[in-house]
């Protein structure tokens, strides 16, 4: 439990802390969003994703290259269908 509670500040921080203000906005809402709905391995499959670079994420998500693969699981199911409003 106390480790969740670790793990899921390590993750609010690390999405809105990113370094490009697309991702700050992009990643940042998703976890406020999504991150109590996520079970511990999804918390860890998140984190995975958020050690992954801006460049990478924002071309996967974009479509930008067909040569960015991720890995199919909730969380980056849930990442591509979201949208900033």
């Amino acid at each position: 439990m106390e480790n969740n509670k670790l793990l899921k500040k390590k993750i609010i921080y690390r999405s809105k802390h990113r370094g490009t203000k697309e991702m700050d906005l992009l990643l940042g809402d998703f976890v406020y969003k999504f991150i109590d709905t996520f079970s511990e391995k999804e918390l860890t499959e998140l984190s995975n994703l958020l050690n992954t670079e801006d460049e990478t994420i924002y071309n996967w998500y974009f479509n930008r290259s067909s040569k960015v693969k991720f890995p199919v699981n909730r969380v980056t199911e849930k990442l591509k269908k979201f949208k900033i409003y």
